[in-house]
Protein backbone atom coordinates (compact mmCIF):
# COMPACT_ATOMS: atom_id res chain seq x y z
CA UNK A 1 0.00 0.00 0.00
CA UNK A 2 0.91 3.09 -0.95
CA UNK A 3 0.47 6.81 1.22
CA UNK A 4 0.81 10.39 0.51
CA UNK A 5 0.99 12.81 2.84
CA UNK A 6 0.07 16.08 1.47
CA UNK A 7 0.44 19.11 3.46
CA UNK A 8 0.99 22.69 2.94
CA UNK A 9 0.56 26.24 4.69
CA UNK A 10 -2.74 27.13 5.23
CA UNK A 11 -5.08 28.46 2.25
CA UNK A 12 -2.06 26.91 -0.27
CA UNK A 13 -5.14 24.55 -1.39
CA UNK A 14 -3.99 21.27 0.04
CA UNK A 15 -7.21 19.97 0.43
CA UNK A 16 -8.43 20.35 -2.71
CA UNK A 17 -4.93 18.93 -4.09
CA UNK A 18 -5.60 15.50 -2.02
CA UNK A 19 -8.69 15.17 -2.97
CA UNK A 20 -7.99 15.74 -7.14
CA UNK A 21 -4.94 13.39 -6.33
CA UNK A 22 -7.04 10.81 -4.57
CA UNK A 23 -9.89 10.95 -7.59
CA UNK A 24 -6.87 11.17 -10.10
CA UNK A 25 -5.80 7.73 -8.77
CA UNK A 26 -9.24 6.45 -8.33
CA UNK A 27 -10.13 6.77 -12.18
CA UNK A 28 -6.85 5.21 -13.23
CA UNK A 29 -8.59 1.88 -11.48
CA UNK A 30 -6.84 2.24 -8.07
CA UNK A 31 -8.47 1.83 -4.78
CA UNK A 32 -8.13 4.96 -3.02
CA UNK A 33 -8.62 6.36 0.50
CA UNK A 34 -8.56 10.09 1.33
CA UNK A 35 -8.20 10.87 4.45
CA UNK A 36 -8.33 14.63 6.12
CA UNK A 37 -7.97 16.33 9.06
CA UNK A 38 -9.34 19.42 8.28
CA UNK A 39 -11.87 21.00 10.78
CA UNK A 40 -13.87 22.68 8.64
CA UNK A 41 -14.75 19.60 6.53
CA UNK A 42 -13.55 21.39 3.22
CA UNK A 43 -13.12 17.45 1.67
CA UNK A 44 -16.75 17.14 1.50
CA UNK A 45 -16.89 20.89 0.05
CA UNK A 46 -15.23 20.36 -2.41
CA UNK A 47 -15.87 16.42 -3.36
CA UNK A 48 -19.44 17.76 -3.76
CA UNK A 49 -20.70 15.09 -0.98
CA UNK A 50 -21.20 14.83 2.48
CA UNK A 51 -18.35 13.07 4.82
CA UNK A 52 -18.18 12.18 8.02
CA UNK A 53 -17.08 10.34 10.85
CA UNK A 54 -16.92 6.93 8.86
CA UNK A 55 -15.80 6.02 5.80
CA UNK A 56 -17.83 6.43 3.30
CA UNK A 57 -18.16 6.01 -1.06
CA UNK A 58 -18.04 9.40 -2.75
CA UNK A 59 -17.18 7.54 -6.06
CA UNK A 60 -15.77 4.71 -8.44
CA UNK A 61 -12.83 2.95 -6.24
CA UNK A 62 -12.61 5.99 -4.21
CA UNK A 63 -13.47 6.20 -0.38
CA UNK A 64 -13.46 9.83 1.74
CA UNK A 65 -12.90 9.70 5.70
CA UNK A 66 -12.81 12.36 7.97
CA UNK A 67 -12.30 10.71 11.63
CA UNK A 68 -14.07 12.26 14.28
CA UNK A 69 -11.45 13.26 17.22
CA UNK A 70 -14.92 13.74 19.79
CA UNK A 71 -16.11 10.53 19.66
CA UNK A 72 -12.63 8.67 19.80
CA UNK A 73 -11.37 10.93 23.02
CA UNK A 74 -15.28 10.23 24.40
CA UNK A 75 -14.23 6.81 23.51
CA UNK A 76 -10.74 7.15 25.22
CA UNK A 77 -11.53 8.55 28.45
CA UNK A 78 -14.64 6.31 29.22
CA UNK A 79 -12.32 3.70 28.60
CA UNK A 80 -9.51 5.27 30.73
CA UNK A 81 -12.17 5.86 33.65
CA UNK A 82 -13.19 2.20 33.72
CA UNK A 83 -9.67 0.71 34.05
CA UNK A 84 -9.09 3.43 36.47
CA UNK A 85 -12.44 2.89 38.50
CA UNK A 86 -10.33 1.48 41.98
CA UNK A 87 -8.29 4.31 41.67
CA UNK A 88 -11.27 7.11 41.06
CA UNK A 89 -13.39 5.32 43.47
CA UNK A 90 -10.19 5.71 46.58
CA UNK A 91 -9.84 9.11 45.72
CA UNK A 92 -13.50 10.12 45.63
CA UNK A 93 -13.15 11.33 42.01
CA UNK A 94 -16.21 12.13 40.36
CA UNK A 95 -16.82 10.31 36.81
CA UNK A 96 -17.04 12.62 33.69
CA UNK A 97 -20.16 11.68 31.72
CA UNK A 98 -19.47 11.05 28.46
CA UNK A 99 -21.90 13.83 26.83
CA UNK A 100 -19.79 16.45 28.61
CA UNK A 101 -16.65 15.77 27.08
CA UNK A 102 -14.77 17.78 24.65
CA UNK A 103 -11.64 17.08 23.09
CA UNK A 104 -8.64 18.34 24.39
CA UNK A 105 -5.59 20.09 22.33
CA UNK A 106 -3.75 17.19 20.52
CA UNK A 107 -6.87 14.58 20.38
CA UNK A 108 -7.22 15.45 16.48
CA UNK A 109 -3.84 14.87 15.90
CA UNK A 110 -3.89 11.79 17.68
CA UNK A 111 -6.85 10.79 15.97
CA UNK A 112 -5.67 11.09 12.84
CA UNK A 113 -2.49 9.06 13.50
CA UNK A 114 -4.74 6.17 15.08
CA UNK A 115 -7.01 6.82 11.80
CA UNK A 116 -3.84 6.47 9.31
CA UNK A 117 -2.88 3.09 11.22
CA UNK A 118 -6.26 1.74 11.16
CA UNK A 119 -6.52 2.05 7.40
CA UNK A 120 -2.74 1.06 6.44
CA UNK A 121 -3.47 -2.18 8.84
CA UNK A 122 -7.13 -2.79 6.87
CA UNK A 123 -5.29 -3.26 3.52
CA UNK A 124 -8.88 -2.57 1.85
CA UNK A 125 -6.85 -0.07 -0.16
CA UNK A 126 -4.11 0.30 -2.67
CA UNK A 127 -3.36 3.95 -1.84
CA UNK A 128 -4.10 6.22 0.79
CA UNK A 129 -3.90 10.04 0.47
CA UNK A 130 -3.57 11.82 3.98
CA UNK A 131 -4.69 15.40 3.88
CA UNK A 132 -2.35 16.90 6.64
CA UNK A 133 -3.66 19.91 8.60
CA UNK A 134 -1.41 23.09 7.44
CA UNK A 135 2.05 23.07 7.64
CA UNK A 136 3.22 23.65 11.41
CA UNK A 137 0.93 21.28 12.82
CA UNK A 138 1.35 18.66 10.16
CA UNK A 139 5.30 19.29 11.27
CA UNK A 140 4.20 18.39 15.05
CA UNK A 141 1.89 15.95 13.85
CA UNK A 142 4.83 13.52 11.94
CA UNK A 143 6.87 14.17 14.58
CA UNK A 144 4.82 12.84 17.54
CA UNK A 145 4.70 9.29 17.15
CA UNK A 146 9.07 9.36 17.95
CA UNK A 147 8.19 11.86 20.53
CA UNK A 148 5.79 9.81 22.29
CA UNK A 149 7.69 6.33 22.67
CA UNK A 150 10.98 8.42 23.57
CA UNK A 151 8.62 9.83 26.29
CA UNK A 152 6.83 6.55 27.37
CA UNK A 153 10.38 4.95 26.90
CA UNK A 154 11.74 6.93 29.50
CA UNK A 155 8.74 7.29 31.91
CA UNK A 156 8.42 3.66 31.89
CA UNK A 157 10.95 1.40 30.76
CA UNK A 158 10.22 -1.75 28.79
CA UNK A 159 12.50 -3.85 31.11
CA UNK A 160 10.53 -2.66 34.08
CA UNK A 161 7.34 -3.30 32.21
CA UNK A 162 8.81 -6.84 31.21
CA UNK A 163 8.76 -7.28 34.89
CA UNK A 164 5.58 -6.47 35.63
CA UNK A 165 4.79 -10.07 36.83
CA UNK A 166 7.35 -9.57 39.59
CA UNK A 167 5.39 -6.31 40.96
CA UNK A 168 4.18 -8.12 44.64
CA UNK A 169 8.10 -8.91 45.58
CA UNK A 170 9.28 -5.86 43.89
CA UNK A 171 6.70 -3.49 46.10
CA UNK A 172 7.92 -5.16 49.00
CA UNK A 173 11.44 -4.87 48.75
CA UNK A 174 10.89 -1.39 47.23
CA UNK A 175 8.39 -0.99 50.40
CA UNK A 176 6.96 1.19 47.83
CA UNK A 177 3.33 0.40 46.08
CA UNK A 178 4.61 -0.48 42.50
CA UNK A 179 2.53 0.79 38.95
CA UNK A 180 -0.80 -1.12 38.70
CA UNK A 181 -0.89 -3.68 36.01
CA UNK A 182 -3.44 -1.71 33.63
CA UNK A 183 -0.82 0.91 33.64
CA UNK A 184 1.67 -1.72 32.01
CA UNK A 185 -0.82 -2.95 29.79
CA UNK A 186 -1.69 0.95 28.57
CA UNK A 187 1.73 1.47 28.19
CA UNK A 188 2.47 -1.41 25.80
CA UNK A 189 -0.89 -0.52 23.80
CA UNK A 190 0.53 2.66 23.47
CA UNK A 191 3.78 1.80 22.39
CA UNK A 192 2.27 -0.45 19.87
CA UNK A 193 -0.01 1.98 18.26
CA UNK A 194 3.22 4.58 17.96
CA UNK A 195 5.04 1.87 16.41
CA UNK A 196 2.69 0.97 13.98
CA UNK A 197 2.55 4.82 12.53
CA UNK A 198 6.09 5.35 12.87
CA UNK A 199 6.26 2.39 10.76
CA UNK A 200 4.23 3.85 8.19
CA UNK A 201 5.54 7.48 8.16
CA UNK A 202 9.02 5.67 7.76
CA UNK A 203 7.87 3.27 5.31
CA UNK A 204 9.58 3.54 1.50
CA UNK A 205 6.50 2.99 -0.30
CA UNK A 206 5.00 6.88 2.02
CA UNK A 207 5.94 10.07 0.51
CA UNK A 208 5.41 13.76 1.46
CA UNK A 209 3.73 16.08 -1.00
CA UNK A 210 4.02 19.76 -0.39
CA UNK A 211 1.13 22.62 -1.88
CA UNK A 212 2.09 25.88 -2.00
CA UNK A 213 0.82 29.09 -4.17
CA UNK A 214 3.89 30.86 -6.03
CA UNK A 215 4.65 34.08 -4.61
CA UNK A 216 6.86 35.11 -1.32
CA UNK A 217 4.85 33.69 1.37
CA UNK A 218 4.31 30.26 -0.56
CA UNK A 219 8.65 30.47 -0.76
CA UNK A 220 9.41 31.01 2.31
CA UNK A 221 7.20 28.25 3.57
CA UNK A 222 8.25 26.02 1.29
CA UNK A 223 11.87 26.71 2.49
CA UNK A 224 10.88 26.65 6.13
CA UNK A 225 8.82 23.54 5.59
CA UNK A 226 11.99 21.79 3.18
CA UNK A 227 14.30 22.33 6.59
CA UNK A 228 11.80 21.19 8.84
CA UNK A 229 10.77 17.83 7.33
CA UNK A 230 15.35 17.25 6.81
CA UNK A 231 15.40 17.63 10.47
CA UNK A 232 13.27 13.79 10.25
CA UNK A 233 15.11 12.55 7.83
CA UNK A 234 12.29 13.50 4.88
CA UNK A 235 11.83 15.48 1.71
CA UNK A 236 9.01 16.16 -0.66
CA UNK A 237 8.38 13.74 -3.59
CA UNK A 238 6.96 16.64 -5.39
CA UNK A 239 6.08 20.40 -4.89
CA UNK A 240 2.57 21.21 -6.35
CA UNK A 241 2.57 24.59 -7.26
CA UNK A 242 -1.35 25.46 -7.07
CA UNK A 243 -3.35 28.23 -8.71
CA UNK A 244 -1.24 29.03 -11.19
CA UNK A 245 -2.10 32.26 -13.18
CA UNK A 246 -2.13 32.38 -16.93
CA UNK A 247 0.29 34.76 -18.93
CA UNK A 248 -2.71 37.26 -19.63
CA UNK A 249 -3.46 38.10 -15.66
CA UNK A 250 -1.75 41.01 -14.33
CA UNK A 251 2.10 41.32 -15.07
CA UNK A 252 2.95 41.63 -11.51
CA UNK A 253 1.20 38.84 -10.23
CA UNK A 254 2.74 36.55 -13.37
CA UNK A 255 6.43 37.73 -12.51
CA UNK A 256 5.84 36.87 -9.26
CA UNK A 257 4.76 33.78 -10.03
CA UNK A 258 7.55 32.97 -12.46
CA UNK A 259 10.09 34.10 -9.97
CA UNK A 260 8.89 31.20 -7.29
CA UNK A 261 8.08 28.97 -10.00
CA UNK A 262 11.83 29.30 -11.37
CA UNK A 263 13.38 29.04 -7.61
CA UNK A 264 11.63 25.96 -6.71
CA UNK A 265 12.34 23.59 -10.27
CA UNK A 266 16.27 24.14 -8.99
CA UNK A 267 15.57 21.84 -6.35
CA UNK A 268 12.11 19.91 -6.44
CA UNK A 269 9.87 18.38 -8.77
CA UNK A 270 7.37 20.98 -9.44
CA UNK A 271 3.42 19.97 -10.80
CA UNK A 272 2.16 23.22 -12.10
CA UNK A 273 -1.74 23.02 -10.97
CA UNK A 274 -3.17 26.00 -13.15
CA UNK A 275 -5.82 28.53 -11.57
CA UNK A 276 -9.50 28.16 -12.63
CA UNK A 277 -10.23 30.90 -11.85
CA UNK A 278 -12.94 30.25 -8.87
CA UNK A 279 -12.92 27.38 -6.07
CA UNK A 280 -13.16 23.69 -7.14
CA UNK A 281 -16.33 22.30 -6.50
CA UNK A 282 -17.20 18.85 -7.20
CA UNK A 283 -15.76 16.37 -8.86
CA UNK A 284 -15.76 17.36 -12.34
CA UNK A 285 -13.47 20.50 -11.14
CA UNK A 286 -11.47 18.31 -9.40
CA UNK A 287 -10.55 15.84 -12.82
CA UNK A 288 -9.76 19.61 -14.38
CA UNK A 289 -6.71 20.10 -12.02
CA UNK A 290 -4.06 18.28 -13.89
CA UNK A 291 -2.42 16.05 -10.84
CA UNK A 292 -1.34 12.51 -10.45
CA UNK A 293 -0.92 10.01 -7.70
CA UNK A 294 2.19 8.87 -9.64
CA UNK A 295 4.84 6.72 -7.98
CA UNK A 296 7.24 9.59 -7.01
CA UNK A 297 10.34 8.57 -4.87
CA UNK A 298 10.30 8.06 -1.55
CA UNK A 299 11.06 11.21 1.06
CA UNK A 300 12.88 9.29 3.22
CA UNK A 301 17.07 11.07 3.26
CA UNK A 302 19.82 9.01 4.24
CA UNK A 303 22.39 10.43 7.07
CA UNK A 304 25.12 8.43 6.96
CA UNK A 305 28.34 7.94 8.43
CA UNK A 306 31.63 8.44 6.70
CA UNK A 307 34.69 6.66 7.81
CA UNK A 308 37.81 8.90 8.30
CA UNK A 309 39.78 6.81 11.13
CA UNK A 310 42.37 5.97 8.29
CA UNK A 311 42.23 10.11 7.37
CA UNK A 312 42.60 11.91 10.67
CA UNK A 313 41.38 9.80 13.02
CA UNK A 314 37.07 10.41 13.33
CA UNK A 315 33.95 9.67 11.87
CA UNK A 316 31.92 11.95 9.86
CA UNK A 317 27.74 12.32 10.52
CA UNK A 318 26.21 13.76 7.62
CA UNK A 319 22.83 15.31 7.88
CA UNK A 320 21.18 16.57 5.00
CA UNK A 321 19.73 20.27 6.39
CA UNK A 322 18.81 22.31 3.17
CA UNK A 323 18.11 26.00 3.91
CA UNK A 324 19.65 26.04 7.75
CA UNK A 325 21.65 28.91 8.88
CA UNK A 326 25.27 28.54 10.38
CA UNK A 327 23.93 30.96 13.41
CA UNK A 328 20.83 28.84 14.18
CA UNK A 329 21.75 25.53 14.74
CA UNK A 330 22.60 24.15 17.94
CA UNK A 331 23.82 20.68 18.68
CA UNK A 332 24.02 19.03 22.61
CA UNK A 333 25.06 15.57 23.31
CA UNK A 334 23.26 14.25 25.80
CA UNK A 335 24.12 10.99 26.65
CA UNK A 336 23.32 8.45 23.94
CA UNK A 337 21.04 11.11 22.28
CA UNK A 338 21.79 14.23 19.95
CA UNK A 339 19.75 17.20 20.39
CA UNK A 340 19.81 19.04 17.08
CA UNK A 341 17.99 22.40 16.85
CA UNK A 342 17.64 24.09 13.64
CA UNK A 343 15.67 27.78 13.70
CA UNK A 344 12.70 26.77 15.66
CA UNK A 345 12.58 23.08 14.73
CA UNK A 346 14.31 20.46 17.24
CA UNK A 347 14.69 16.96 16.99
CA UNK A 348 16.73 14.28 19.88
CA UNK A 349 18.24 11.75 17.95
CA UNK A 350 19.27 8.44 18.84
CA UNK A 351 23.17 7.97 17.79
CA UNK A 352 23.94 5.06 15.78
CA UNK A 353 25.50 2.16 17.66
CA UNK A 354 28.93 3.36 15.99
CA UNK A 355 29.12 6.46 17.58
CA UNK A 356 27.74 6.26 21.12
CA UNK A 357 31.06 4.79 21.58
CA UNK A 358 32.57 8.31 20.38
CA UNK A 359 32.63 12.09 21.61
CA UNK A 360 32.01 14.85 19.62
CA UNK A 361 35.02 16.44 18.02
CA UNK A 362 33.53 19.56 16.06
CA UNK A 363 30.59 20.37 13.45
CA UNK A 364 30.53 22.30 10.12
CA UNK A 365 27.79 23.49 7.71
CA UNK A 366 28.63 22.84 3.94
CA UNK A 367 26.33 23.32 1.28
CA UNK A 368 23.12 22.58 2.72
CA UNK A 369 24.43 19.69 5.29
CA UNK A 370 25.60 19.43 8.66
CA UNK A 371 28.98 17.25 8.87
CA UNK A 372 29.12 16.20 12.81
CA UNK A 373 33.07 14.67 13.88
CA UNK A 374 32.99 12.13 16.22
CA UNK A 375 36.41 11.16 17.78
CA UNK A 376 36.63 7.52 19.21
CA UNK A 377 37.05 7.59 22.88
CA UNK A 378 40.00 5.43 24.17
CA UNK A 379 37.88 4.18 27.34
CA UNK A 380 35.04 3.13 24.87
CA UNK A 381 35.97 2.28 21.76
CA UNK A 382 36.85 -1.94 21.05
CA UNK A 383 40.27 -2.55 21.40
CA UNK A 384 42.16 -4.85 18.65
CA UNK A 385 44.87 -7.24 20.48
Amino acid sequence: MRTILITGPGGSGRTTIAAATALAAAREGTRTLVLSADRTDTLSAVLGVPTGARPTQVASRLTAWRPDATAGFRDDLTGFQERAANVLDLLGAARLDPEEVTPLPGAEELTLLRALRDAVLAEAHELLVVDLPPTPQALALLSLPEELRRYLRRLLPPERRAAAGLRPVLGRLAGVPMPSEWLYETTSRWDTELGAVEAVLADRHTVVRLVAEPGPAGTDAVRTTALALALRGLRPDVLVANRVVPEEWPAGLVAQQRKALEEWQESYDVQRVPHLGRDPRGTDDLAALPVSAGEGTTSLVEWPIVDRLADDGVLVWHLPLPGAIRDHLDLVRRGDELVVSAGQFRRIVPLPSALRRCTVAGAALRDGELRIRFAPDPDLWPRTP
